[in-house]
């Protein structure tokens, strides 16, 4: 494997576990809700079904990776891997754009890390061919 592409998933990674840890603070109401999503969540039911989706997509996110840098054994064919990391990187690219037009700072500055993503996913995409 290319040591530029195991870098780019290693980071990926990271901060896919970083922000997994941001949706567990919130979970936890360390962080408050209202400051994210858009402020469109009235009630902590809602916060608790955003969130745990949140975790579970940024974990299957992690799981795609481990098998795209072979770090683990292959449970979906290389092309499928290949094909949801390009829709990773679409959601990646969207939700920055979102951001950008965020009303609150703090939603504005999280454009930042989906734009590193967006462009971590397109240079590992573009490295391989399946």
């Amino acid at each position: 494997m290319n040591t530029f592409k195991a870098i780019y998933i290693k980071l990926l990674g990271a901060i896919s576990i970083l922000a997994i840890l941001f949706h567990l603070s919130i979970l936890l109401k360390l962080v408050p809700y209202e400051l994210t999503w858009g402020g469109k969540l009235k009630t902590d039911s809602e916060m608790y079904i955003f969130e745990t989706i949140s975790i579970l997509i940024n974990a299957f996110f992690i799981f795609i990776l481990l098998q795209k840098g072979d770090f683990i054994k292959l449970l979906f064919n290389k092309k499928f891997v290949s094909v949801i990391l390009w829709i990773f990187f679409a959601i990646f690219v969207f939700n920055t754009i979102g951001n950008f037009f965020a009303e609150t700072t703090f939603e504005k500055a999280f454009a930042i890390v989906t734009l590193v993503n967006s462009v971590l996913l397109w240079k590992i995409n573009r490295a391989t061919s399946g």
